[in-house]
């Protein structure tokens, strides 16, 4: 498959597409920014936080894309533009995210190696549910309901954990980042508590986290919830790895710039370095390449991937909401 990927053209450098997106992205930042000092103290600033938070989502998609060398082919260039996109513009430590992503990549869904499915607040197995103790016991038992509210404090929850990743021997540039990181939320809340009354600021903060973090988990959620979970112990090679934990979403251009490209997740984690727009036509290349291999491959439209995942949340909680024996 990896041949028939090459032979297509499918993994060259497209800087046409990120010159024309990142762009695009830095005048919708700037045109936020704008509005935010032309309106001063007063309620059309809610309208400028929902509009930021779509911006910080796209932030993140950039800041993903630079991660995976999908932009620059140098790990520098590539560096740089992470640290100024996710540390300065959005406030999330581009080293302890990069560290954590790239785990999840080479174990998706593998319950001991996947930071991203770790039983801190949600459990994403059973097993997990049958030994969860405080907060994840808790939440366990309804967290198919709680799973969109908690969303909201996701952005909130990216850079506290940024910052106290700063401690980690795993961070190569802690003063760097953490400089970085300081400066965006001294420009952050110096802009919002300087233009807007408290009452307001708060406000502002509250629409414009919360939509952030809803944003991101509903571009990130429908990626592997819902699909198998790896115990430890299980052998896969890695293509039924990768296709196996991972679910498309279909939709068309309006999902693709919504998802940032992130709906082709099985032709990601196959090529994490291959272009967004090279994505589609690898899903041709790859949904065949599976179908003569006999590999199980799923797609599935936005919503009802959602629904899939949820129903997974709801399924894993169960032995949280069973009776106590008596």
């Amino acid at each position: 498959m990896s041949r028939r990927i090459a032979e297509a053209g499918l993994l060259r450098r497209r800087p046409l597409y990120y010159t024309v997106r990142f762009g695009l992205v830095a005048l919708a930042l700037a045109g936020c920014v704008g509005a935010f000092i032309a309106l001063g103290d007063t309620w059309g600033q809610l309208f400028v936080a929902v509009a930021l938070a779509v911006v910080f989502g796209q932030l993140g998609l950039a800041a993903h894309d630079l991660a995976h060398r999908q932009v620059f082919s140098g790990r520098r260039s590539s560096e740089a533009g992470g640290l100024l996109v996710a540390d300065l513009l959005l406030g999330m430590s581009y080293g302890w995210w990069m560290n954590k992503h790239t785990r999840h990549h080479a174990n998706p869904n593998h319950e001991g190696k996947d930071p991203d499915v770790s039983p801190d607040i949600l459990v994403w197995s059973r097993r997990q549910a049958r030994t969860a103790r405080g907060l994840p016991r808790f939440i366990g038992k309804h967290q198919a309901v709680l799973f969109f509210p908690l969303l909201t404090l996701e952005g909130l929850n990216l850079s506290f954990s940024s910052f106290r990743a700063l401690k980690s021997p795993s961070m190569k540039k802690p003063a760097l980042e953490g400089s970085l990181l300081v400066a965006h939320f001294v420009v952050y809340f110096g802009g919002l508590f300087t233009v807007l009354s408290p009452a307001k600021a708060l406000l502002f903060l509250a629409v414009h986290q919360g939509l952030f973090g809803i944003y991101l988990g509903s571009v990130f959620a429908p990626n592997h919830k819902g699909m198998p979970m790896i115990e430890e112990g299980t052998s896969l090679d890695f293509l039924r790895r990768q296709v196996l934990t991972s679910r498309n979403v279909r939709g068309g251009a309006l999902v693709d710039a919504f998802m940032g490209g992130l709906n082709y997740q099985i032709e990601h984690h196959l090529f994490p370095s291959m272009p967004t727009p090279a994505l589609a036509g690898a899903q041709v290349i790859t949904e065949r390449y599976c179908a003569e291999l006999g590999i199980p491959y799923h797609q599935t439209g936005l919503i009802a991937s959602h629904r899939e995942a949820l129903r997974h949340l709801r399924s894993v909680g169960e032995p949280l909401r069973a009776p106590a024996d008596g």
